[in-house]
This record gives C-alpha cells, structure tokens and sequence, in this order.
C-alpha cells in the first residue's frame, strides 16, 4: 500500500501546494507547461517542502518518458543505462536527487547529453547550489529556490489528505498540532497524520499525536545548509546583541542534542565578537562549557542560558580579529621584510627589557618596510579605552 506521502502527491503543476513565487498565472514553471517546453533545472529548499512533486509533475505533464535517480545511491551503471534510454527515446528527464553529491565520473557521463539536450536534468538538493554543485552543470541548468511552506499550507495539505483516509475522525486541534511541530515539511506531516490514523483505530486525538511526536521536526542535517544556518543564526543573533533571538536559537540547536557545537561557537563568539571589550567572558565561557560537561542535557541548559544572556547583552568588540586579519594579509600578501639586525637570535645589540625602567626600551621590533604600521585599533569600549591608554604611554615614553 502507497504511503500517503506518495498518494497525495500531486500529478499537476496546479495542485502543488506553495511556491507560489513559480506556479500560477503567469508564473515560470506555469508558463513552462503551458507552452510545452522545458529545460534542465536544479530546485533546491529544505525537505518536505515539494522539489520531487514538482520535478514529476512537469515531466507528467508534458507527457515526457523520466527516471528517478540519487547522485549518491545510484552506480555508474545505472547512470549508463539512463543514457542508452536517452538515446533510445530521442530524449529522456532525469530527475535526480542530491545533485550535490554527484561525483566526477558521473558528472563526466551525463555532461555531453545535457549539452545536446538528450538528457534534461531536473536536479534537487537541499544545498546551496551556487555553494555546493560543480559549475560546469550548474551552468547547464535553471535554478529556482522552493520557499518554505507556510502554517497555512500545510493545513490545507492536511485537510486534503483527511479526504482520502477512510473514516477517520480528527479535530482541528489535532490539524493545528501536527502543522505546528512540522515545522513546514509536508511529507513529516503526512507521515505523522497516517501514523496516528493506523495506530489510533482511525481515530486521532492529541494523546496518540503526542505519543507519536512531541518534539518538533527541526532541520538539523550536518551535511546541509540549514544546521548550518541555524549556527549562523546563533552566532549573529549574540553580535546583534538580541537576547531573545540567542536563546531561541540556542534552544533549537540544544533540542537537537548537538551541545559540542554549541560549545565551538559560543568560544568563537567569546574571543571574536566580544573579545577585548569584555576579556573576562572568555573565562565565563569555559567554565559554563566546564559546567555543562559535568551536567549534560538537561541541566546543561541552565548555564547555557545564563552564559548566552551574558554574551547577548555584553560590549562588544572585533578589534582582535581585525587586528589579526590585517597582519594575516600583509604575509600572505608578502609584505613582510627581515627581522631587524638587533633582535636577531644571535645579537649582541639587543636590548634586554626588563633591564630598563617600567620594562621599556626605544628599539626597532617591526621590519623597515612595516616599522610604522598598526594593526590593533583600539575600540570604543571601556576596557579598550584603558588599553589604548596604556600603548599611548608607552609610545610616549618611547618618543
């Protein structure tokens, strides 16, 4: 028996659900079919969200022969025998899933009839195609971006699969939940709704959804963009100085159980985004991870909190990282020179510091060709405020 997923899955452009941006009047993929054409195409967006039932959409459409392939499950073979297919029917649709994880040799098999138009390409990923897929068939196909689905529309998706199962009974608060904890991946919240039907003897109530699910269906793949944007999220939401948008995203990322990323990044913030306005955060930072360690999820949430709020509401400085980065440059850049003669490892016109009042003496330490260069630009903060004075002396000392 088909999944319900693979039973409500639309057979025409009109009946998918969202991405309204490409279907409609006037729209692109609309105006595709209308006039009986199509071209090679990536459609990229998070799960759920309707890239397959588009891409078999269009080819049923058009009344076009068409495969399913995955770049990562299906061999070379598979790949050849699509291409004698091609040849066989004057042209063939290939709609292929994780385009961004096709390797070179198959990439090198598919590329000729791609160009000859044997072979039109539907590919779906849920990467950035500009990030993640090889330009030589990027540039052989139309991208279009799917959007997320709204609330609303998986609640119409919901009411239209309800037609479909046989006696069921369902309240509005149970379709309100599962469009919740979807969190706009259709194909979870089919599967969701069909497995309550089934296990439920066809009737479904909060109970049986909660004993189903209880959590909500975060995108949190490693290997895609979206885990990654999450962390993202986290990390600019603190620069930002929003608490509110730090701890949801803090939430998130500690509902998906990751707490070893969220350690990396809160210590990346600490050193690059608060840095020398707040040095002691660094310390506050470790012991919170310290803290943690010991606690493990949940108490690990406390200091978590406690530490984020901290990181979202204090000064914040990147003079460190500029400072760095401007040095980093002139290296790679080769702007570097020789180390002067007198600091040299075996000098004997170095001056030794600590012989010298307040542990300062006037010598060269810079290359000639960088004696007065300036890397750290104190900011304005209190505590940089009290560096920039402290180097303002010793330069005047030294004068």
């Amino acid at each position: 028996m088909e999944p319900l997923a693979i039973k409500m899955r639309p057979k025409k452009l009109e009946e998918v659900i969202g991405q309204k941006h490409l279907i409609g009047e006037n729209k692109v993929l609309t105006n595709l079919i209308k006039n009986k054409k199509i071209f090679s195409m990536i459609l990229y967006g998070k799960p759920g969200i309707g890239k397959t039932t588009i891409a078999t959409a269009i080819a049923e459409e058009l009344n076009l022969k068409y495969r399913m392939l995955n770049a990562v499950i299906n061999n070379k073979k598979d790949f050849d025998v699509v291409v004698e297919e091609a040849k066989m029917y004057g042209e063939l649709v290939v709609i292929m899933d994780e385009i961004h994880r096709l390797n070179k040799d198959k990439q090198d098999l598919l590329l000729p009839y791609l160009e000859s138009g044997l072979i039109i390409l539907i590919g779906m990923t849920t990467s950035n195609p500009y990030h993640s897929i090889n330009p030589a068939i990027r540039s052989r196909c139309q991208i279009f971006e799917l959007k997320e689905l709204t609330k609303s529309d998986i609640n119409e998706a919901l009411n239209r699969a309800i037609k479909v199962l046989d006696d069921i009974v369902i309240d509005e608060e149970c379709i309100e939940y599962i469009s919740n904890i979807s969190s706009g991946d259709l194909r979870y919240a089919y599967n969701l709704l069909e497995i309550a039907y089934y296990s439920s003897d066809k009737i479904v109530t909060l109970d049986v959804l909660k004993s189903i699910s209880n959590k909500p269906n975060l995108f949190h793949d490693k290997n895609e963009d979206g885990y990654y944007d999450v962390i993202s999220a986290f990390q600019k939401s603190i620069r930002g100085s929003d608490v509110d948008a730090a701890l949801h995203y803090l939430a998130r990322l500690i509902e998906a159980g990751d707490l070893e990323i969220i350690f990396r990044r809160m210590s990346v913030i600490a050193y690059e985004d608060i840095g020398l306005a707040n040095p002691s955060m660094c310390l506050k930072v470790e012991a919170c991870i310290n803290a943690c360690e010991r606690l493990g999820l949940p108490e690990a949430r406390i200091p978590l909190s406690k530490t984020v709020i901290e990181m979202a509401l204090s000064p914040k400085s990147n003079s460190a990282i500029m400072a760095i980065d401007e040095a980093l440059n002139d290296i790679r850049k080769g702007n570097t020179g020789n180390v002067p003669n007198h600091i040299k490892t075996t000098s004997p016109d170095y001056k030794y510091a600590h012989n010298f009042k307040n542990h300062i003496v006037k010598q060269q330490y810079l290359p000639d060709n960088l004696k007065n260069k300036r890397y750290y630009n104190p900011q304005d903060n209190k505590n940089e405020i009290n560096l920039k004075n402290i180097n303002d002396k010793i330069k005047k000392i030294l004068e």
